[in-house]
């Protein structure tokens, strides 16, 4: 697969490996219909905020050329937003992420470190989001390197796709945000070095691909976001933003996972309205 540096130029092209029912020429995807209003579910110990995100999310997601899985953890807060977070979605490139994390556990449980191939690898699948980078570490970790993860992180709900087509990979929003809380919290999962690896990885993604949750983010938040995006015949587009914000007042992760949109752009319409809506209401929470 080619490098994903310029999306929105490659609309024609799935972004994960293994895509082999991606829309092809000639082929319309027809939208399914209108699934039924989303039923956000927020809590927060700030007064009036959950209720706030509640109707801000829901609104954001109007009408729109999506079905929709949202997580968001506010740590400053104490608030917490779900939305369909058992529902499964191909992964499409988020995967890297959990890819990065399996590397670097791996890594420590040697007691060893990067070797200079396994960091630029590892650059180049999360700051370029390169395909061929995703498979050599793919197969060098193996099925069982990354599953002995997901089962450490917790994430039981992820199935990781068969043989080579790891964008393949089941995610929901419930396990992402646990990875997103292992990434920016420390634990006994995920060391404090391979946690801060990972995050300055995800700061340094290119400027084409940082669209997604960082719409509307603060200028004052370090900004964290790892997307992926994929088409395939059933279920049209998959589109999907995985967040994570820092510094000053802010410490908060958002997921949020799409498909059924009929075009990248429309699904990537959809993760930046949810993202205005919660950081806008974050904000102004602090």
């Amino acid at each position: 697969m080619m490098r994903n540096r310029i999306p929105r130029r490659a609309l024609a092209v799935a972004a994960a490996a293994g895509a082999v029912t991606s829309v092809g020429a000639g082929q319309v995807y027809a939208a399914p219909s209108a699934p039924s209003a989303p039923r956000v579910s927020c809590v927060s110990a700030k007064a009036g905020l959950a209720a706030e995100l509640q109707r801000d999310i829901t609104a954001a997601l109007d009408r729109q050329d999506a079905t929709t899985a949202v997580s968001l953890r506010d740590r400053t807060t104490g608030t917490l937003c779900t939305l369909r977070p058992d529902q499964r979605f191909d992964s499409a490139s988020t995967v890297k992420v959990t890819v990065l994390a399996a590397l670097l556990r791996d890594v420590h449980q040697q007691g060893r470190h990067l070797t200079d191939r396994e960091a630029r690898l590892a650059r180049e699948m999360i700051t370029e989001s390169d395909n061929n980078a995703t498979a050599a570490l793919w197969k060098q970790l193996g099925r069982a390197k990354v599953e002995a993860f997901l089962a450490a992180a917790g994430m039981n709900e992820t199935v990781l796709g068969e043989g080579r087509f790891w964008g393949l990979t089941q995610i929901t929003a419930r396990d992402e945000q646990k990875l997103m809380d292992l990434v920016s919290t420390r634990n006994r999962v995920l060391s404090d070095a391979a946690r801060g690896h990972i995050l300055k990885l995800m700061s340094e993604v290119v400027p084409e691909q940082r669209w997604g949750t960082p719409a509307g983010a603060p200028a004052s938040a370090t900004v964290h976001v790892k997307n992926g995006w994929l088409s395939r015949t059933e279920h049209g587009w998959r589109v999907h933003s995985l967040g994570v914000f820092t510094g000053g007042k802010h410490d908060y992760s958002l997921t949020v996972l799409t498909e059924d949109a009929s075009t990248m752009k429309a699904g990537i319409k959809v993760v930046e309205a949810v993202a205005r809506a919660v950081h806008g209401d974050l904000a102004a929470a602090v």
